[in-house]
């Protein structure tokens, strides 16, 4: 069966951060049938539930998946793990999915964020970055986790950009609002 892709966000609520914030994770949609759109349907839908992760792993045990459905099923399957906090079980997923498809930048994003979770910020800075750099759709979901994973390491400026720039593309997430509430900005 040929399944076309498109790419999609959900935002992670749990709190990833000693600053308090919330992470935000990349999910893939798979359009078509069977157990690998049921698993990205519910990765979208912010489930993380056992029936849900049986899902994804029957997708990828006994679907015949191209690849790009193979690797994105993985990413989604990791992003319900990150939902658990499940660090290193999300990070394998992202791992198999870069193997994949190592053009995927969610995969990256995504385990940038579980290396945050774990408080592996400068692991984290250097998966987010490459994300950004092979693309994804929501670019302020990762520069998001790139602002935890700055202000993780003391770094409060680059957290702070990161922060607006994330606010700037996505004026309507409240998220990035809440952290830059916590700054003063003090001219020289």
């Amino acid at each position: 069966m040929l399944h076309r892709h498109f790419l999609a966000s959900a935002v992670l609520a749990a709190a990833l951060s000693a600053a308090g914030g919330g992470a935000a994770c990349a999910s893939t949609l798979v359009i078509g049938g069977g157990a690998a759109k049921d698993c990205s349907v519910a990765a979208l839908g912010g489930r993380s539930d056992p029936g849900a992760m049986v899902t994804c792993s029957q997708a990828l045990e006994t679907e015949s998946l191209n690849f790009r459905d193979r690797a994105r099923t993985h990413v989604n399957r990791g992003v319900m793990q990150l939902r658990r906090r499940a660090w290193s079980l999300a990070r394998e997923d992202f791992d198999a999915a870069s193997k994949i498809d190592p053009q995927l930048g969610e995969a990256y994003v995504n385990r940038g964020a579980a290396y945050v979770g774990e408080r592996r910020y400068q692991e984290g800075l250097k998966a987010i970055d490459r994300g950004l750099e092979l693309g994804v759709k929501d670019p302020e979901k990762a520069l998001f986790n790139r602002a935890l994973a700055n202000e993780g390491l003391g770094d409060v400026t680059a957290a702070y950009k990161d922060y607006s720039r994330a606010a700037e593309l996505d004026p309507d997430w409240a998220a990035p609002k809440t952290e830059l509430a916590r700054f003063s900005v003090r001219r020289p």
